[in-house]
């Protein structure tokens, strides 16, 4: 298996499907995000894993030996106690139906050919049917989507919005919409299978070719299945979901699915209207408006009709998977749409070239991107010794423009576990990467679930690896099960450091979503404290935020060893910003509401006496 992100990053020079331009765009262009006045915070949940009280954990297991969790295991309770972390969004990760291993024919459902599906369980990013959800989630199959819109009522109710996923670079090979809306078709049903392209093909095609499974391909771990035959019927054979046009694929290509065709030919020209200049600077009305009138590939409506179901369904918005493997144009008609529907709809989108951050959000209407290359691949690097903090504020001068699109995360189903041994290696070593990523920026901060438990990902579930808890296979999370605590959602079997730790979670996510200077200014005290002051640690990091009635000092250590003592200066700059003149003033921790401390403004500079103990942060605000 491949890590996507790890693999469109090497790609992202060449890759013929990104079919994006860079433009020069202004540092004033106008912005349209999701309507709040308050941080927002995101709370991934896997949603088969989420509820699953089952510890058997073993490789590949069945449902039968390994458990799943369902729809109803978020219950009132559930949601109550993820909204008191501080949370105002869940996104529910892996709800569209997608292909797994498993007999639900008496339900309609035809079976998947394990030689097509990653996993026992399936990969969330194989799409099999987006009008319906994945029956491994459902009590009763016959009704899973009933279930899920309980469940969507349940979390508003709880007061918190939700997201799920779209993914429209690819679905899974053996696509069937069998609960397709009167007028919907299936994609590729009208398709011309004897050309490579056409414009209103839904897939690119290898004519008078059948597909072959890669080399090396072991279903099921070489369980007997009589679907393991060596075959998979798909004649003529379709490129592949990461671009592969390989009759047999890669072992490491994205085999399971198959790339949807939005217009982009064969040699990389696109078939389809462009934006004209200034559409940057343009409201989803106008964007909108434009595509009225135009005549778009027709992928480009199905998945406009995908998404305004779900809206019309209650979803609160949308993460794209691997967005810029589709054109900028694409966003503009789509999130135009959805925005005419719901203004207020989330749309993250998973992008990591930074170049073309700026298309993906003022041409294609996104309102967040995963802030992934720059800050998190920064703290990464900062917690595992490979650098010190002073970067960030470079990333921050960067992007000082998107900065609020710019989705804060140190942990998500893609990625390793911030507590595993390849990260951060335990989870106090990571509260002050946390500390960082929620209060430096006003962008959303996103939490993976069993993060806030110091979960380590440390289960060899099958086809997945340890130190990402997989997204292929039945597997229990076993942190995050000791807080559900056999569905109670009280943490009674956590140990006492683990309690500590999601208190600490709930301390910091509830003071970010409540503080107004986190939605304010920021600015840099690093440089000056690194420059001119001895006893500033190089693993010290340190910035001031302020709106005007909340002025916050912060003070991160990243070092796991070290307690540092130190005079942080406040340069005059800012004592003049925040109006302070001479005198003392108390600094009460929000963190920490038994530590105060004092600021000194003396000849219009300020000075605090900061003693800070290994991987601690403090957040003073000035009184």
């Amino acid at each position: 298996m491949i890590n996507k992100k790890v693999f469109v990053a090497g790609m992202a020079a060449t890759m013929l499907f990104s079919a994006c331009k860079t433009k020069d765009l202004k540092m004033n262009t106008a912005k349209e995000e999701v309507a709040t006045d308050k941080k927002i915070v995101v709370y991934q949940v896997f949603t088969r894993l989420f509820g699953n009280k089952k510890t058997t954990n073993k490789p590949w297991g069945t449902i039968e030996e390994n458990g799943v969790g369902k729809f109803n295991d978020f219950t009132d309770k559930a949601l109550h106690e993820i909204k008191d972390l501080g949370v105002t969004y869940i996104w529910y990760t892996g709800v569209p139906h997608h292909a797994l291993v498993r007999d639900y024919k008496a339900y309609g459902i035809s079976d998947d050919d394990p030689e097509v599906v990653k996993g026992r369980a399936g990969s969330p990013y194989a799409v099999k049917d987006y009008y319906n959800v994945n029956p491994d989630l459902a009590v009763n199959p016959a009704n899973r989507l009933q279930e899920f819109e309980e469940l969507i009522a349940r979390t508003h109710k709880a007061g918190l919005k939700l997201i799920i996923d779209i993914v429209p670079n690819h679905i899974a090979r053996k696509y069937e919409g069998k609960n397709n809306p009167a007028g919907v078709r299936d994609f590729g049903a009208n398709d011309n299978v004897k050309v490579e392209y056409s414009k209103n093909n839904n897939f690119y095609y290898i004519p008078n070719n059948h597909f072959e499974i890669p080399d090396n391909d072991i279903p099921l771990n070489g369980e007997k299945n009589p679907l393991v035959d060596g075959v998979f019927d798909e004649n003529p054979a379709k490129w592949t979901g990461n671009g592969s046009r390989k009759v047999k694929p890669d072992q490491n290509d994205w085999y399971e699915t198959v790339k949807v065709n939005y217009g982009i030919r064969p040699d990389g020209s696109k078939d389809f209207p462009e934006l004209p200049a200034g559409f940057d600077q343009k409201s989803h009305v106008d964007h909108f408006a434009f595509w009225q009138d135009k005549d778009v590939p027709d992928s480009w409506k199905k998945f406009k009709s995908i998404a305004l179901y779900w809206i019309d369904k209650g979803v609160d918005g949308f993460r794209y998977d691997m967005a810029e493997m589709v054109p900028y144009e694409f966003w503009s008609y789509m999130n135009s749409a959805i925005k005419m529907k719901n203004p207020n709809a989330f749309l993250l989108a998973e992008v990591y070239n930074p170049n073309e951050y700026r298309n993906y959000i003022h041409l294609g209407k996104m309102d967040y991107l995963y802030d992934k290359v720059e800050t998190y691949d920064k703290l990464k690097d900062v917690i595992r010794g490979k650098s010190n903090p002073d970067e960030l504020s470079n990333i921050q001068k960067r992007m000082s423009d998107i900065e609020h699109n710019m989705l804060h995360f140190l942990d998500n189903h893609d990625e390793q576990r911030l507590a595993s041994p390849e990260f951060a290696g335990t989870p106090e070593r990571g509260k002050p990467l946390l500390v960082v990523s929620a209060t430096i920026s006003t962008s959303p901060t996103m939490v993976y679930f069993g993060q806030e438990v110091g979960e380590a990902g440390n289960e060899n579930a099958g086809f997945g690896t340890h130190s990402r808890t997989s997204i292929f296979d039945y597997i229990g999370v076993p942190n995050h099960q000791r807080w559900m605590n056999g569905g109670k959602f009280d943490g009674g079997q956590l140990s006492e450091s683990e309690k500590n730790l999601r208190d600490f979670y709930k301390r910091l996510l509830n003071f970010s979503i409540n503080s107004p200077a986190l939605m304010g200014q920021f600015q840099e005290i690093q440089t000056i404290n690194r420059q001119n002051n001895a006893g500033y640690d190089e693993l010290l990091y340190s910035y001031v935020r302020w709106s005007e009635n909340q002025k916050l000092i912060i003070v991160s250590n990243f070092s796991s060893e070290k307690t540092s003592t130190f005079n942080l200066k406040i340069p005059s700059d800012v004592i003049l910003k925040w109006n302070l003149k001479d005198g003392e003033y108390v600094l009460t921790d929000q963190l920490y509401s038994n530590k105060k401390n004092v600021l000194v403004v003396k000849n219009g500079e300020g000075t605090v006496i900061v003693e800070i103990a290994p991987s601690e942060s403090f957040i003073y605000e000035v009184k």
